[in-house]
Parts: C-alpha cells; structure tokens; sequence
C-alpha cells in the first residue's frame, strides 16, 4: 500500500508510528492499519484518499491500489449526487477540533449501496496545521449491533428487574448490578472482588458448583433455583433464586478463552414456599383421609388409635406418644412409637402406667388449656437433659402436645416429638396435630364409659 501525501503519513508517524527513513516504518504502518477493525481511510486536503486498509476493502470491495490516489469519492465509492455533499463534511473536519460522526450511503465495488457510520477527525502536519482527514467507518448495522449490546450491557446493570452478578474464573464477583446488591445484603464495594462463599451462606456450594460446571462445559439448559442463606436486616434469611448461568468467553481469541460467567437470577422464594405448603397441606390431608379409613377397620378401638397415629408421623415426626386421662388430673401412658429405632406405634403393655410430669409440663399445660402447646429445647435455652427430665425420648429437641377431646370431656394428649436436626413445630403443624387428635379421639371414646352425672 502507498501513501501519496508525505505530511498524511509524518503526522500519523508523529503519533506514534515510525514514518521516517528508519528500517520497517512503512511495513508496520501498513500491518497497523491492515489489522484494524475498523475501515480506515486517510485524505489530504485537496482531497486525495490517501491510505486505505483492507477492512474498507472487505466492506467496499475497492482495493488499496484501486482508491489510493484519487480524488475524492465521486463516481466510485459515491454517488455523483451526494459526492459533494460527503467530500464537505468530511473536510469540514480539518476547522474543527474532535471526532465528527456522519452517516453515508457509500458505492460497493460491485454497485450496491452499504450505510456507513464514520467518524473523522482532523491530521495535522509537520508544521502543526491541518493536513488532512482520516475516517474510520464501519456498517450501520454492525454499529448498532455493538452499540445494542452495549446499551443492553448497562440496562441489566442499571435498571433491570433481574439481579446480575459477574464473576472471574476464581468465582470473585467483577461486576454487581443494583439488584443484586440489594439482594446479597452486601454494599456494592464490599461485594466487588469477594469470593462467593464470603456473601453467601448455606447453599453456596451448589452456586459455586454451578458456576465451576459453566466455565467447564457451558451454560446448562433451562433455569435452576438455588436456596442460598444470605445476610438479613434480622439476621440470616434462607432465600430461594431462580438462576440462570451465561459463560463469558473472549471473542478477540483464536480459541474461546473463559473471562468468567454471568449469574442472572431473582427471588422466587416466596412462590416456591407456597408451592412447598400446597404439596405439605395435600399431602396431610391424603394422611387423614387414609388414617381415618384405616381405623374404621379395626375393632380395638387402640388399635384404631395407633393406626391414626402411625399415618399422623409420616413425614410429620420422629415420635409420637398417647397419654390417657384418669381421676385426679393423672396420665396414663397408653402407647407410644420406639425410642430407639423407627416404627409403628403400639399400645403399652400391661395397660399403661403413670407418667409423673412435673408441673409446668406441656402436656399438662395442654390438658388445661384444652387445646396445643409447642416446646423447643432451643427455644427455651434449656441446659441438659432437656427430653430426659420430660420423660421424652432422649434425642427429642422440639415438642407438640395437643389435647384429646371427646363427647365435651379430656380423654388424655397427643405428644409429637422431633429431633435436633428438624424445624420447630409451627402453627400450621399444630392445627394438623388437632385434627389428627380428633380422629384418635373419636376412636378412643368408644372405648371409654360416658362420663357420669
């Protein structure tokens, strides 16, 4: 490629390029400008394209050798309509400081017509003053694809609805949207360069597993929801985020090169805990349905009893104990599922025995109250034998007693019992555990004799 205006090519040497008689000046210029992106092309102030690289080649279809050393665009590169037009705002350059921006209808070789964004800018010469142009144009179309995904770029960071978080190959949050800062709980500058693990609880091992499987293989298909605990304004708070993964790679590399990935999600736990307690309120009453037809089958009214029982503890509790009323405000322990193993609930032998709770007891409290009480080991800071001084299995750490009621009399408690590794009972398990102490109740009152007078 040549270069027919000496003072295009000093000032251009000037900022940077070599462009004297030194060894390979003219070679690197020409690699320089041949490996560029963007179309270039230089005029000097008459006028005369001056350089042109092979990037407006592929978009025009004219050769170096075919545009350098004409003058102007006129009657090949543009219409003779719009040639003086274009030739005076690109010189137009040359009075005014700064990049100007233009878009032309230019010619393709072949005689179609391509729209251009260009950007020109003024070269001065050895002397300081104006020498000519240089234009770098790339398509419309190319343009507003970039500055599409640009502007798409800064709308998910600045004003989307969906938390965005970009992480570095050693999973360091590099870029956090507003959203997803006021998701993690964490200010952004506390969030920037931290690993995961250290803005996130419970659940990051699967998040980071995710994102490790993303830089391996690629994004996974579809969304995913990840239960992660993160930091509340009352504490922890166990949140569930529907996730999608995006694997970021360099297009400028020859073979993909991971620059990290991109974690796109947002809030959905309240959704999925109304889902969880649709399914838990089906799933129980599918369990009273089927307790309530198993006791009709039996004939011992104790065995009808520890039947319902035996569905009540399904999914519900780990044991479960029935303590039957007798004069004096005593129970009488009547049956109750094994301490040490799984199984079903069986009746005591021998007919029972007195428990002797202490006052204060929940079951107690429950039989006066006519109605439920909840304990939690946890709950209550109990130090040492919190389930042994109870009379309760030893590995019990939450309570639920609720009252046996039949024909407006107390017939004696339901206890459920749960361990350490369990939630505490809630209200919504209590009204469960009364309606299951009505079927039990029901049951058990056709063995007791009416109350007298």
């Amino acid at each position: 490629m040549t270069a027919a205006r000496s003072g295009i090519t000093d000032d251009i040497g000037a900022g940077g390029v070599p462009s004297g008689p030194g060894p390979g000046g003219a070679e690197l210029l020409a690699a320089l400008l041949d490996g560029m992106d963007a179309a270039l092309c230089a005029l000097d102030a008459d006028g005369t394209v001056t350089h042109w690289n092979r990037e407006a080649e592929r978009i025009l279809g004219w050769t170096a050798a075919e545009a350098v050393g004409r003058h102007g665009f006129e009657g090949w590169a543009v219409r003779r309509a719009d040639a003086g037009d274009v030739r005076e705002r690109l010189l137009a350059a040359m009075d005014a400081p700064g990049r100007q921006v233009h878009e032309f209808a230019l010619l393709r070789k072949d005689g179609g017509r391509v729209l251009v964004r260009t950007q020109s800018a003024r070269v001065l010469g050895a002397d300081g003053e104006p020498a000519g142009v240089y234009c770098a144009f790339s398509e419309v179309h190319a343009q507003i694809d970039l500055e599409r995904s640009i502007a798409l770029s800064e709308a998910l960071f600045d004003d989307a609805a969906w938390a965005v978080v970009l992480v570095d190959v050693d999973l360091r949050a590099a870029v956090v949207n507003a959203e997803a800062t006021r998701m993690l709980g964490v200010p952004r500058a506390q969030v920037l360069g931290r690993p995961l693990g250290e803005l996130a609880g419970q659940g990051v091992e699967e998040l980071e597993g995710a994102l490790h499987h993303v830089l391996a293989e690629g994004a996974p298909r579809g969304l995913v929801d990840l239960w992660v605990t993160v930091a509340g304004p009352g504490g922890e708070q166990r949140r569930c985020w529907r996730s999608g993964f995006l694997r970021l790679a360099s297009p400028l590399a020859q073979e993909p090169v991971p620059l990290g990935a991109a974690w796109v999600f947002h809030d959905v736990t309240d959704a999925r805990l109304a889902e969880q307690e649709a399914d838990r309120l089906r799933f129980r009453a599918g369990q009273l349905h089927r307790a309530g037809r198993a006791a009709a089958e039996c004939e011992d009214p104790m065995e009808a009893a520890t039947v319902c029982m035996d569905f009540a503890l399904a999914g519900f509790a780990d044991h479960a104990l029935i303590d039957l009323a007798e004069g004096g405000g005593r129970l009488v322990r009547a049956a109750a599922s094994p301490s040490g193993a799984p199984g079903p609930v069986a009746g005591v032998a021998g007919g029972g025995f007195p428990v002797r709770y202490e006052p204060g007891h929940p079951a107690l409290q429950a039989a006066e109250r006519i109605g439920s009480v909840r304990a939690s080991a946890a709950a209550e800071g109990a130090p040492g034998d919190w389930a042994g001084r109870r009379q309760w299995p030893a590995d019990a750490a939450h309570a639920l007693c609720t009252v046996l009621r039949g024909r407006g009399r107390t017939l004696g408690v339901l206890t459920f019992l749960r361990g350490a590794s369990r939630p505490a009972f809630e209200r919504p398990d209590a009204v469960y555990a009364e309606s299951m102490a009505v079927l039990v109740a029901a049951s058990l009152g056709q063995a007791r004799p009416d109350p007298g007078p």
